[in-house]
């Protein structure tokens, strides 16, 4: 299923107006299936088709009444077909005497799912639900990308004035398998059991056809390849959520690495535009991708 949308050749297109507070413009949200001819004229909140596992993180906001949208992933002409292209920019949010916001917002593409309207802008990350069940070996991740990376990290989270932070910030491509479970408090733990993680740091204005992404099994710290971001995810500000058995968001806290033979329960794939955490990010980072294909053992 994953695999049946990853040439990026059929979207959908949501044609949303924005609220007249804020502007009034139309606005264009897109997601990966379908076919371009489909414009979708409502403000109904995304639902994905069946088999659809994927979703970009173009999404429809009311807040307090007011309807925002935000669109950090483009499809793009490729071949006479289409990629993706994921970007960070600046979303502006302007009403005289009402609101005057900049905010940093990193383009993503991930299997999973991001419930709609978002109604508030408070803990970004647990809206979205990272990664779906998942009981194979998967050998590794094959794309093809293009990149324009390394833009100074700018944090604008819309409450205060932008602030360069005075280092670069790269795209990453992430797969994680994990081996999940719930506690009887509802709280959900989970073994790291297979790890596939690059960060894209030279700018590549040619195309890069069937760049290989290899997953390794269990603990890899100790591997030369290792590095930092590459670790357990517990940082409350980018830890992945999920949505327990009492219906409660929580999140998922990777408690340790699983040995090497173990069989994931759950399956993470992102693509993100930005390595840092919400509304911290390169302003100008883009990562094109297209071809994308997991490979199982």
């Amino acid at each position: 299923m994953i695999n049946n949308y990853g040439d990026f050749d059929r979207w959908t297109v949501r044609k949303v107006k924005e609220s007249n507070v804020i502007g009034g413009k139309e606005k264009l949200l897109y997601e990966f299936y379908g076919n371009m001819d489909t414009v979708i004229c409502d403000k109904e909140p995304f639902v994905a088709p069946e088999g659809y596992l994927w979703r970009t993180n173009n999404v429809l906001a009311i807040v307090m009444g007011v309807t925002k949208t935000s669109t950090t992933v483009f499809p793009e002409p490729r071949s006479g077909g289409y990629c993706a292209r994921i970007e960070t920019h600046i979303e502006n949010v302007r009403a005289l005497g009402i609101v005057n916001m900049e905010v940093t917002c990193q383009g993503a593409l991930l299997v999973g799912s991001l419930t709609e309207p978002i109604k508030d802008t408070k803990n970004p990350m647990e809206k979205v639900l990272y990664g779906v069940p998942y009981d194979g070996r998967l050998k590794h991740l094959t794309f093809d990308y293009k990149a324009d990376v390394g833009h100074e990290t700018i944090r604008g989270t819309g409450f205060s004035a932008m602030k360069n932070m005075g280092y670069p910030d790269y795209p990453q491509a992430i797969v994680v398998l994990q081996k999940r479970w719930e506690e009887p408090d509802g709280s959900v733990k989970a073994l790291r059991v297979g790890t596939a993680m690059h960060m894209f740091k030279e700018n590549k204005d040619e195309w890069v056809n069937g760049f290989r992404l290899d997953v390794h099994y269990g603990d890899i710290t100790g591997e030369e390849f290792y590095e930092e971001y590459m670790g357990l995810n517990n940082d409350p500000e980018r830890a992945y959520h999920c949505i327990n058995s009492k219906g409660k968001n929580v999140i998922v806290e990777e408690v340790g690495w699983a040995s090497p033979d173990e069989n994931p329960n759950y399956l993470i794939v992102t693509f993100l535009s930005s390595g840092g955490k919400a509304f911290f990010g390169g302003v100008g980072n883009t990562l094109w991708v297209d071809n994308v294909r997991l490979t199982e053992e």
